[in-house]
């Protein structure tokens, strides 16, 4: 007798992965809200996309070459690169980028900027590149690049800046690269590269060098960091006339001999220490000059009074026989 026949379906399929299971079992929202927020990020405009940018994974936001008069709203901290190249943003106001405390780098290339405040910069201790090149720089303000403590490289070439004060740039302790070439620098003032330890790479090219006092600090920086200024041999002097064309690098330390040196940080505290001090003793010694002149005076006119009342008693007439005393006319009285 035959056993009962029954239709074949061929192997039990597979199990499904443990993967595909646990989507199936998670609502719809979730497993959908990754590319929705990929397809964001990546649209002009959208959410979390600073306005008139383009957006990439990875945080960078593309808003060059769109003719922005200011920082464009909408900054955030998944913002890591800033590319504000070629726009019209001529002044950074107090807090320009506050909002983007991630940023890594920032290209502000070509906007023709003019005035950054010395609060512009503030909430980007994380920033490690900064590009303010091809601008209309005259001057900054101290301070200006204080909170930037991770900064490692920047770049302020092709602007005018006729000064740059120590006080500007400040202490950079990770700052490795500075480009400062084709502005109108005729020498770096003492102490600004001081607060740069990190520094390995100068470029200086296209300055009008003066090669007087004020460029000893530089010369003597070069002679210590050979290597750190790749264009230190083509640097010339532009004036005064007997020097002009003469490389800085020639100039060792005796050339400038007849120099004052800058007082030292020692020094410094001395005079500020002894300033007022000395400022109160001289106030007093002319108080206490002026108090004897002044009592000297007195005195010589008494004795100028007493003499004239002396020459006026002798001066005046014994009287008469005749006439009386005004004692006698006065007992007989």
């Amino acid at each position: 007798m035959r056993s009962p026949s029954f239709p074949s379906w061929g192997p039990p399929p597979p199990p499904p992965p443990p993967l595909q299971l646990l989507l199936l079992l998670l609502p719809w929202p979730v497993w959908t809200q990754a590319p929705a927020a990929a397809a964001s990020w990546g649209t002009p405009g959208a959410l979390d996309c600073p306005e008139a940018c383009v957006c990439a994974p990875g945080g960078q936001a593309n808003c060059s070459g769109r003719a922005l008069p200011a920082v464009p709203g909408g900054l955030n901290r998944r913002v890591r690169v800033l590319l504000l190249n070629h726009n019209r943003v001529h002044a950074l106001p107090p807090g320009a980028f506050v909002d983007a405390g991630a940023l890594l780098r920032l290209d502000l290339r070509e906007n023709g900027l003019r005035w950054v405040h010395a609060r512009a910069f503030w909430g980007l201790g994380a920033l490690e590149q900064l590009d303010l090149s091809a601008n209309q720089l005259e001057g900054l303000l101290p301070g200006t690049f204080a909170p930037l403590r991770a900064l490692r490289a920047l770049s302020l070439a092709e602007n005018r800046l006729a000064r740059l004060e120590p006080a500007a740039l400040g202490a950079l302790p990770l700052l490795r690269a500075l480009s400062l070439q084709d502005n109108d620098l005729p020498a770096l003032p003492s102490g600004l590269l001081a607060g740069l330890p990190a520094l390995n790479t100068l470029r200086l090219r296209g300055n009008p060098w003066t090669c007087g006092c004020a460029l000893r600090p530089l010369c003597a920086w070069l002679r210590g960091h050979p290597r750190h200024a790749p264009e230190a041999e083509t640097l010339l002097c532009v004036s005064p006339g007997r020097l002009t064309l003469s490389p800085l690098t020639a100039f060792p330390d005796a050339a400038f001999s007849h120099c004052a040196r800058p007082l030292a940080a020692q020094d410094l505290a001395v005079v500020y220490a002894l300033g007022p001090v000395s400022f109160l003793a001289s106030l007093a010694a002319c108080l206490a000059l002026g108090s004897a002149f002044t009592a000297c005076g007195a005195r010589h006119r008494r004795r100028r009074r007493r003499a004239a009342a002396r020459r006026q008693q002798r001066r005046q007439p014994d009287p008469g026989p005749g006439t009386a005393s005004p004692a006698a006319t006065a007992a007989q009285a």
